[in-house]
């Protein structure tokens, strides 16, 4: 205790004596530590449900199973209660062969079943509660302006921080946990008020709305893990946090979170600190960035092509990386249905996988553009790409997405929305 330089109130010094067991102990001496090595000077409790970055059940991470079966074994349950990002198996709506399922079942996710029962008994919120998108009303883990949170997943923090004024540092798996069993969490970071100011002003000087991954990436890949605060956003998307500048915002902040380290993002006139205190969330000596057409379309042609062969033909296509909102599953039912028509084809010519949290996907069962997509040779599925791509057979695939964040982690080969539509519904070059 003599070395803790946190100010730590009287329960957390007993819990980090011992006084609710040696579990407990040792789960407030990581936050103590993790808030120690950040120069936090205290801890605060948390205000919203949790969100754990770790979901799958790879089989060589075993401390990671012994960790949560002692955790159970000692009575211990999450203070508050939390969501995780999706699952990495998909057998009936992903392809799949035999090897694959090898792979997948014996060696890579081996552990998959035992551990979603652990996650179970120490506080997932629901048994199907597995998406990257937690924060979509559907999933019911929305937080408020200014809550505290115990999150990890980049492209959830920055969404959470961003676009709901929520406060969550970029975390690491188990440290989520922990602040969710503990209920509160060191505050460094952004956390803090100066530390939320914008390090950056980003202005874009484009001649149309840009796409949302490529702007986010190349913000990302400038700024690192600074905060912009972007100018001229709002002229294509207004000033109201509407369907539309969710989705593109919540894009665009997954390629900065994945292309660079960004956690927290402004909009002039859209987000809600910027709306609150406008041109004040910009810390004195920000560094200026300009983002032109140019400047974009540099940044796309310096994407590396991981395929060995690059004019194979698409083996299978991924859309929705982050998870899709119902919105934009409406929306690109309507584009592909229409594309599909003026290409005069029935059915998509690359086998395309839509992926989305299981709540949004029953709620999307609800509409008419549901059949539609379906009717197109179109799958729906709940799985993590990212976590599908991550082995020796699908690594090797040829696979097309309109992901940065998929691109950054795995061979997928990256191509606008326009671009995959046009791939994936059959349009010929004239």
């Amino acid at each position: 205790m003599e070395k803790i330089k946190m100010k730590l109130t009287k329960e957390e010094k007993d819990i980090l004596n011992g006084a609710q067991g040696p579990t407990m102990a040792k789960i407030m001496n990581t936050l103590v530590m993790f808030g120690e090595l950040a120069g936090a000077k205290r801890m605060v409790p948390i205000t919203h449900e949790g969100h754990l970055v770790t979901s799958f059940g790879i089989s060589l991470i075993k401390p990671l199973y012994r960790i949560m079966d002692e955790i159970i074994n000692a009575g211990i349950a999450a203070k508050w209660k939390f969501t995780a990002d999706p699952r990495p198996i998909d057998y009936k709506n992903v392809k799949c062969n035999l090897l694959n399922k090898l792979i997948f079942s014996k060696i890579m996710y081996g552990q998959q079943a035992r551990y979603e029962e652990q996650l179970k008994k120490v506080g997932l919120t629901k048994n199907n509660d597995f998406s990257c998108t937690c924060y979509l009303p559907e999933m019911g883990n929305t937080p408020k302006y200014g809550d505290i949170l115990s999150w990890a997943e980049s492209s959830a923090v920055v969404f959470a921080n961003s676009v709901l004024g929520a406060r969550c540092n970029r975390n690491s798996g188990m440290i989520d946990l922990f602040g969710c069993i503990v209920g509160k969490v060191p505050e460094f970071g952004l956390l803090l008020d100066e530390n939320r100011l914008a390090n950056w002003v980003v202005e874009l000087k484009t001649t149309s709305l840009p796409d949302a991954q490529i702007l986010g990436s190349a913000i990302g890949l400038t700024v690192g893990d600074g905060v912009p605060f972007i100018k001229g956003l709002d002229k294509y998307l207004g000033k109201e946090l509407n369907d539309k500048a969710i989705s593109y915002l919540k894009d665009m902040g997954a390629a900065s979170a994945s292309n660079g380290a960004v956690g927290l993002y402004h909009v002039q006139n859209l987000t809600p600190e910027a709306k609150k205190n406008g041109l004040k969330m910009i810390a004195t000596g920000a560094k200026k960035l300009i983002i032109t057409d140019k400047v974009l379309e540099q940044v796309y042609k310096n994407y590396p092509i991981l395929w060995k062969n690059m004019d194979a033909k698409p083996y299978m296509c991924f859309i929705g990386c982050p998870h899709l909102s119902v919105e934009q599953l409406i929306d690109w039912t309507h584009k592909v249905t229409q594309g599909l028509k003026q290409n005069n084809q029935q059915k998509l010519s690359v086998r395309t996988i839509f992926t989305t949290s299981p709540a949004v996907l029953e709620a999307f069962s609800n509409t008419p553009e549901y059949l539609q997509l379906l009717e197109t040779g179109a799958h729906l599925s709940c799985i993590c790409p990212l976590m599908y791509m991550n082995n020796p057979i699908a690594g090797k695939k040829p696979i097309i997405t309109c992901s940065n964040k998929l691109r950054t982690y795995t061979s997928a080969r990256f191509y606008t929305e326009a671009q995959i539509l046009d791939i994936i519904t059959g349009k010929k070059e004239k």
